[in-house]
């Protein structure tokens, strides 16, 4: 059980930027060296690490004379890029009294979504762990455009546990585990393990993070889900607790790893992009879908949304709209209408052998109905 992450070869662990800065945003230095000195030891003991680190954006408030996070895209952007350079100049300078290497790697949502991205990130990492560095991966916030936010660097985090087929997951936040409550209110309850699903009925998940981040637990149980999901275990505790959590002690929570593997595509379609568009099945295709795992075929889609291109990711929504599935779509969406409704031979038949396919194959196709 928890020797899964004492025994653990790779480890990924995230921490949240409350436990690395002070109130007025500026980098803590004893919070960094403290978490560095675990770290390290663990390096040091052959252990290959890879730390998903918040703190950018918060760490950029100080210098740039910023009394709270900004609310605004262009100020996020500004106090990323100039606290991007704060917080690795901090972690190059912490890990070296330990004569270790770190590497940057900023990520966006798009390296995910994209396969080739996905790759050389993934060959980028490998490559610098067997070179003995130790990668600080954040998010490319002076980039990222969809309101700056991947998940608070948590789902990232359970991205790239998988993406390098880490061991174990050690999620840190300020918080030294999940509750079956508020963990301020009387009578709250530590939940030192969840199995399943099943454990997490009745559960209330905080939604807000601390001021200088924008997670929260709801973020964490996401990961933890993804994660779990690819068959990694995962500890969620607080930065305090780091060296207990690595040890495997009975720290935070622990969830156990699911009995399913899934591929490193359907992961990455399920988990790291975002529908470009949707498509709109009849409740024949649904079932085709979902029930038999079947192709998509023009015949079953009676409308289309959104302005997407051939080999991007799209929603397939039931009837009543409900999201079911996602897909990497074959045709651009000013193709499809033209298509809908009809047979894949009468259209190869009409416009000539390249109609003659599904608009999406069934090996391109995730199902997302229980994430609804």
């Amino acid at each position: 059980m928890r020797e899964q992450i004492s025994s653990a070869s790779k480890v990924v662990v995230k921490v949240g930027s409350s436990s690395l800065t002070t109130p007025q945003g500026t980098i803590d230095v004893d919070r960094v060296d403290a978490l560095v000195d675990v770290l390290a030891a663990r390096r040091r003991a052959g252990t290959h690490l890879v730390l998903v680190s918040s703190g950018a954006i918060a760490a950029g408030l100080g210098p740039l004379g910023l009394p709270a996070r900004p609310r605004d895209l262009a100020t996020q952007q500004a106090a990323a890029s100039v606290g991007q350079g704060v917080l690795v100049a901090r972690y190059t300078s912490s890990f070296a009294r330990y004569s270790l290497r770190v590497g940057q790697v900023l990520l966006t949502a798009d390296d995910m979504m994209r396969r080739a991205h996905h790759a050389n990130a993934q060959r980028t990492l490998n490559r610098l762990l067997e070179l003995g560095i130790v990668p600080i991966v954040n998010e490319n916030d002076t980039v990222a455009t969809d309101e700056i936010r991947f998940g608070d660097n948590d789902r990232l985090a359970a991205l790239v546990a998988h993406l390098i087929h880490a061991d174990a997951l050690v999620l840190l936040s300020d918080v030294d585990a999940l509750y079956d409550g508020p963990p301020s209110r009387s009578g709250s309850r530590r939940l030192a393990e969840i199995r399943g699903p099943e454990d997490l009925v009745g559960v209330e998940l905080g939604k807000n993070g601390a001021a200088v981040g924008t997670g929260g637990m709801v973020t964490k149980v996401q990961a933890a889900r993804i994660a779990t999901g690819a068959g990694v275990p995962v500890v969620l505790t607080a930065a305090a607790h780091a060296a207990q959590a690595l040890a495997g002690a009975d720290v935070g929570t622990y969830f156990h790893p699911g009995g399913r593997h899934p591929g490193t595509r359907l992961l990455w379609l399920a988990h790291a992009t975002t529908g470009r568009g949707r498509l709109l099945l009849d409740d024949g295709a649904v079932e085709a879908i979902v029930a038999r795992r079947k192709s998509l075929l023009p015949a079953g889609v009676t409308s289309v949304e959104g302005d997407f291109a051939a080999g991007d990711p799209v929603d397939l929504c039931g009837p009543r709209g409900a999201v079911v599935a996602r897909g990497l779509v074959n045709f651009d969406a000013g193709e499809i209408p033209g298509l809908l409704g009809r047979s894949t031979r009468e259209l190869g038949n009409e416009l000539g052998p390249e109609y003659e396919r599904e608009l999406i194959h069934r090996d391109d196709i995730v199902i997302l109905e229980a994430h609804n």
